[in-house]
């Protein structure tokens, strides 16, 4: 009744609207109040409607925002925010990148306040929180060619004059942000699963959120394997600030560990492929710092190779000769490891190294219908 309700205030109030209508009915439609996923049919009809006018793309953002502002109904706030999920993985990169702009300019606000200040105890509330807080995350984060997930904050340059500049910015820039949307995944615990009482809405959020922290998993590790062989070829301070990334990522992959092996058992999706999770040992940490040491240097960069295996890390990177010269190229080479480090002022201002793609595409990663809002 409070949809119908709805929809018919929305065609009543359609000048409003500037035309676009037609989108904020199926907004209201694709977040019902009924205890059922999210029809596919308004996804498409939403991503069709967008495709024929690209500048209603902040009216939908804030037809989203409005939905969820308003709503006391944990159930419509949850949809609403596998909406915005589902938006961001089945639209083309220009889509994508659009409605993170929308974002950031604050078109799309993803609040889920009003759901607490309802009267009465919900059990769904504690998993609803926290998915808010990912897709707030996941919103600095692209989709790129390839199908797979990247930061949106890169550093200012696509091109690298070497491979050790590519190795420092995936060191110091991409890991540090997989470390921040692992944190967010981290968050979840089976008992908010089990707890929610729109379990069938909250297994196919918890199955999206799975599938792309895998993706940014193989780049955790891949920026860990490149750490570990770039760590004594660093400076005391940025081999300081290493140090510190490693730590987190051993707590991190002990808990991710314990995280797959939990959803394993409670999320009701077959197709989601866990990857194996390498455990990081603190001792072999403490044993790198300690051979980066100015006492010991020389040993250690003899070791640093061979230690790097012992922690399980597989195929780490091969130092550039570039770090193998004289000692006056040595330090040329540490002065330009001491970069800055903080991201640039937006999200978008680089050029894309590829054409975006014109073509609405659902990626095959997807869940089936079964299981997918």
């Amino acid at each position: 009744m409070k949809d119908h309700a709805s929809i018919g205030k929305a065609l009543m109030n359609h000048h409003q609207y500037n035309g676009f209508t037609s989108i904020n009915i199926a907004v209201l439609r694709a977040t019902g109040h009924d205890n059922g996923t999210i029809d596919d049919k308004y996804m498409h009809e939403i991503l069709f409607l967008v495709s024929n006018s690209p500048n209603s793309i902040p009216f939908l953002a804030e037809r989203i925002s409005c939905r969820l502002a308003k709503t006391k109904d944990s159930l419509v706030a949850l949809k609403t925010l596998v909406l915005i999920h589902r938006l961001l993985r089945g639209g083309n990169r220009s889509f994508e990148k659009e409605l993170c702009k929308a974002h950031v300019s604050g078109h799309l606000q993803i609040s889920t306040r009003p759901c607490f200040t309802k009267n009465g105890y919900d059990r769904s509330l504690g998993f609803l929180q926290k998915y808010a807080s990912y897709i707030e995350e996941r919103m600095s984060w692209l989709i790129n060619q390839a199908g797979k997930l990247e930061p949106a904050i890169v550093s200012k340059g696509l091109e690298f004059r070497s491979y050790d500049e590519k190795s420092i910015d995936m060191v110091f820039r991409t890991l540090p942000k997989c470390q921040v949307l692992i944190d967010k995944v981290l968050e979840f615990s089976s008992n908010d699963m089990l707890g929610s009482d729109h379990s069938l809405v909250a297994q196919v959020a918890m199955s999206n959120t799975l599938r792309e922290s895998f993706q940014v998993y193989v780049t955790f590790s891949e920026g860990i394997a490149a750490l570990v062989n770039m760590l004594f070829d660093l400076t005391p301070s940025a081999r300081g600030l290493a140090c510190e990334i490693l730590k987190k990522a051993s707590l991190q992959s002990q808990r991710l560990h314990d995280l797959y092996a939990s959803c394993k058992k409670i999320v009701r999706n077959k197709s989601l492929d866990y990857p194996f999770v390498q455990l990081i040992s603190m001792d072999h940490i403490i044993a790198l710092d300690q051979y980066g040491s100015p006492k010991v240097q020389p040993f250690a960069s003899q070791s640093h190779v061979s230690l790097s295996r012992r922690m399980g890390i597989s195929n780490p990177p091969q130092i550039s000769n570039q770090f193998k010269g004289s000692s006056p190229e040595r330090e040329k080479k540490e002065e330009k490891i001491e970069i800055n480090l903080s991201p640039p002022t937006t999200h978008f201002s680089w050029t894309l190294e590829t054409k975006i793609s014109k073509v609405w595409v659902l990626f095959e990663d997807e869940p089936t219908n079964e299981s997918q809002v």
